[in-house]
């Protein structure tokens, strides 16, 4: 049986997901800049594009922007006149983002809020429903964003939360961190969740999916 690994994963980075220029940049300018080095792979980028063009996304929120790499795959995969809201916590990183989207040209498709994403998503409630979530923040916090996903999201739109695997700690059953356990949880929360169909994609560190079905 063929096991998927990084030889794999450069194949697929290869042929689907190689990065443009600006890709390159903002990569190399999130380490730069000092930003911890917890982006989200090429192919899993790829992936993030075809599940937003997949469900027909017009309105799409991301909830940990960081430099903002991820939030241009997913920009790039909305449909024409689509827009992307996504959430950062850290004032400065929130200014490095808006920086790279400017330089993909998507300063007219992507806004940038700072703050507290628990707060800012009980505003943006409002503005919903919206057709595709990205979590990728405090991984203690994913409960109460999966939470708030499941109200907001669209009958057949897509939730997705990254980290699934946390390195593979989330197969150990004891002597795990916080950040660990709480996603060991939120696997199972997920995959029991009756409102959704579900699985891990499991490239990277493990990526959940959800299709919102009632």
């Amino acid at each position: 049986m063929t096991t998927y690994g990084d030889a794999l994963s450069r194949y697929i980075t290869e042929l689907f997901a190689s990065e443009d220029e600006v890709l390159r940049k903002i990569w190399e300018s999130n380490r730069d800049k000092g930003l911890p080095a917890i982006n989200i792979r090429p192919e899993e980028g790829r992936f993030l594009q075809f599940l937003a063009r997949a469900c027909g996304a017009k309105r799409a929120v991301e909830i940990g922007t960081l430099g903002g790499y991820s939030g241009i795959w997913i920009a790039r995969g909305l449909l024409p006149g689509g827009k992307l809201i996504t959430l950062e916590r850290e004032p400065d990183r929130a200014e490095f983002a808006r920086e790279h989207f400017a330089l993909a040209g998507l300063s007219d498709v992507v806004e940038v809020r700072a703050g507290n994403a628990h707060r800012l998503l009980n505003s943006l409630s409002q503005e919903g429903p919206f057709d595709f979530v990205f979590i990728d923040a405090d991984k203690t916090g994913y409960d109460a964003y999966f939470t708030w996903a499941l109200d907001n999201v669209r009958v057949g739109g897509v939730i997705a939360a990254h980290n699934a695997f946390r390195g593979g700690g989330v197969l150990e059953s004891s002597g795990v961190d916080e950040s660990t356990a709480t996603i060991q949880a939120f696997n199972r929360r997920v995959a029991n969740e009756s409102r959704v169909i579900s699985t891990i994609y499991p490239a990277g560190d493990g990526m959940i999916l959800a299709v919102r079905t009632e």
